[in-house]
């Protein structure tokens, strides 16, 4: 099985200050901003980034997270008992700004998934896409407005962010083809 640490912990922490100060940056502050992660692993970055600009801006944001298992498109071919997650959007979506935060893109199908979840709750103002890695490989006209890191990856290929909160390894791993199983 073949691997390479493509981002350490140290650069998954400096990607994350880079991308909160461009979401102030691009937002021109705060105000009306909102942040939520997709479950699973964009929440745990969503987390980091909320705390990362409340503790520069001296302020509070609204935070949430949010599971979008049942609009998924292929969820049947997934499971025919998906495990559904708790969303917690516990704020007012009407006119905000929210930043979606996830680990990877690949083909951006989780993305369109979370918009399709997020009408749900209102209409808000816009919706920014952050994530870690961006893989390439879309299959929708979905591009984020912040990355960490972009990585083009061969098919077969498989990105892996390991953080903290989910084991005790913090990292970002590209395994090849053939350990991609």
């Amino acid at each position: 099985m073949t691997q390479q640490i493509i981002m350490t912990g140290a650069d998954i922490d400096r990607s994350l200050d880079r991308i909160s100060l461009e979401i102030l940056e691009r937002n021109h502050g705060v105000d009306e901003l909102a942040i939520i992660g997709i479950h699973t692993g964009g929440v745990f970055l969503a987390e980091r980034i909320h705390r990362k600009i409340e503790l520069r801006e001296q302020c509070e944001l609204p935070a949430g997270h949010l599971d979008i298992t049942l609009y998924r498109d292929d969820w049947s071919l997934i499971s025919q008992n998906p495990i559904v997650r708790k969303t917690d959007i516990d704020f007012l979506v009407e006119d905000r700004r929210i930043v979606l935060v996830d680990d990877v893109i690949f083909t951006g199908r989780t993305v369109r998934a979370a918009m399709d979840a997020i009408m749900d709750y209102g209409r808000p103002r816009c919706i920014q896409l952050a994530v870690l890695v961006d893989r390439g490989g879309r299959e929708l006209p979905i591009q984020p407005d912040y990355v960490g890191m972009t990585v083009r990856t061969a098919p077969g290929e498989r990105v892996d962010v390991l953080l903290r909160e989910k084991g005790d390894r913090e990292e970002v791993v590209l395994y090849d083809s053939e350990s991609a199983v």
